[in-house]
């Protein structure tokens, strides 16, 4: 699947640019896992690690870790990069519903 197939596999796309050796996307885990049951049916959640999407990643400029990219219909909508609370990261979903 090309990252446009990604992003088109749904209404509303969620990616989360991350990196295994990266001390804030390990912190995000558990936020983003929760956020993503809670999201379950309403929203696509895919994780790219950037070391081996770096195709993507460079397509996207994404420069820092983790980045989170939310796409409706295809388009992206919103852009947030670092820690964050997951209220935050729900908020800017639940926005574009």
């Amino acid at each position: 699947m090309t990252y446009d197939e990604l992003t088109d596999s749904a209404p509303l796309v969620l990616v989360e640019f991350y990196a295994t050796w990266c001390s804030h996307c390990k912190a995000m885990e558990p936020i983003v896992q929760q956020v993503t049951e809670i999201l379950e049916g309403k929203c696509k959640v895919q994780q790219l690690d950037i070391d081996l999407n770096q195709e993507a990643s460079d397509n996207e400029n994404v420069s820092a870790t983790p980045t989170f990219i939310l796409y409706k219909d295809g388009r992206e909508v919103w852009r947030r990069s670092g820690e964050m609370p997951g209220s935050e990261l729900l908020e800017a979903v639940e926005q574009n519903f």
